[in-house]
């Protein structure tokens, strides 16, 4: 009896692009004029997986944040997995926004993938969540190709990537 093949669907972050877009970011921003005696900063704090940007008022957040986000783009770290939170006012001059970085697959959007793949009808493909992991197996690779172009041509409102293709 032949076994199943399967793949992974997971939502990963290279933490190493994001040092490297925050560090890039950070360089653009002392070197705008704009920017010039604001103490602006962008901070990477890893064990929260969240970005804060420290400013003086909501014009350079948003200003900061666009630069942070296209420096992010130019890394290859996917958009959707940076969740901004609203800017907030803390003390005399000082504005902080986190951003959350989304790693690994929410419970809530894996019921709704797996879901999701239940409804297309294709006969012996199961989906399974497996901490923040969904695996799809199937007898037959061609089902599972199916099912990968369809999960691409439908928004989940996160970064997904395929792996582990067997």
């Amino acid at each position: 009896m032949a076994s199943d093949s399967s793949f992974d669907i997971v939502s990963k972050i290279d933490m190493q692009e994001v040092v490297n877009g925050i560090d890039q970011a950070m360089r653009e921003i002392t070197n705008r004029y704009d920017f010039k005696d604001t103490n602006t900063t962008i901070e990477l704090k890893q064990e929260e997986r969240e970005i804060i940007i420290t400013t003086t008022d909501d014009y350079k957040v948003k200003a900061s944040e666009e630069v942070l986000r296209s420096k992010m783009i130019k890394r290859g770290v996917p958009l959707k997995a940076l969740v901004s939170e609203t800017a907030t006012q803390s003390g005399m001059n000082k504005m902080i926004m986190k951003i959350k970085m989304q790693d690994g697959i929410p419970q809530d959007k894996g019921k709704e993938i797996t879901k999701f793949i239940k409804e297309q009808n294709l006969k012996k493909i199961q989906a399974s969540i497996q901490k923040d992991v969904i695996r799809v197996t199937s007898p037959k690779k061609d089902d599972l190709q199916a099912v990968m172009q369809v999960l691409k041509g439908h928004d989940f409102g996160i970064d997904m990537q395929f792996t582990n293709f067997r």
